[in-house]
């Protein structure tokens, strides 16, 4: 059975919006709006709607990419996914930044990948590697030694870049088999304080 959803990637510098209905599904992706998601991602909602003829009533879910990544795009993405769902009185799909890689990688032994600057990033590995989300040094990255996965230009060895454009959709389709993909709340994943909690300290 298909299902009938929309869902944001604002969580970083380019912002992604997937929508389906039955059999038809639209992407639509920027590559590179930072700063600039609270201005124009209603716009790409609405061509996304209308792209799919699909309205928020037939929607079964609505969904957002948690983080890590932008604090901001982030919330901004969650925030409208959370009022989609409010008005049409239907249920939410979060999905890590982590997740939205790994679902679309074929391997049992793995790490994405994601630049939180000033030679740090956030990671999380799966299979023979695997370990929860955490906020890594470079060096700490070079001595994982497993294939790396991100969306970025990385200066790593065995670094494989993915193009997020290509990778929302069939994540969100992969995670609908799990009976648990769906809920009332969703929120986001913050592997590290924002700048402005780490300046109250």
């Amino acid at each position: 059975m298909n299902s009938n959803f929309l869902v944001i990637d604002a969580s970083s510098r380019y912002l992604t919006v997937a929508a389906q209905k039955g059999v038809k599904s639209v992407v639509r992706h920027i590559p590179d709006c930072a700063m600039q998601h609270s201005v124009i991602l209603m716009e790409e909602v609405e061509r996304a709607f209308e792209e799919a003829d699909l309205t928020p009533a037939e929607c079964d879910f609505f969904g957002a990419v948690t983080g890590p990544g932008s604090f901001t795009g982030i919330r901004i993405g969650i925030s409208t996914a959370k009022g989609l769902a409010l008005g049409a009185n239907k249920p939410l799909m979060g999905l890590t930044a982590f997740r939205l890689f790994a679902y679309n990688i074929d391997s049992d032994n793995f790490c994405v990948v994601i630049d939180a600057a000033h030679s740090h990033f956030y990671a999380q590995g799966f299979g023979k590697t695997a370990f929860p989300p955490a906020y890594l040094s470079f060096d700490e990255i070079k001595a994982l030694g497993c294939p790396l996965f991100g969306f970025e230009d990385l200066p790593f060895s065995d670094y494989t870049k993915l193009n997020p454009k290509d990778c929302l959709l069939p994540a969100v389709l992969k995670s609908l088999k799990d009976p648990d993909a769906l809920s009332e709340e969703i929120s986001a994943l913050y592997v590290r304080k924002s700048q402005a909690e780490e300046g109250r300290k």
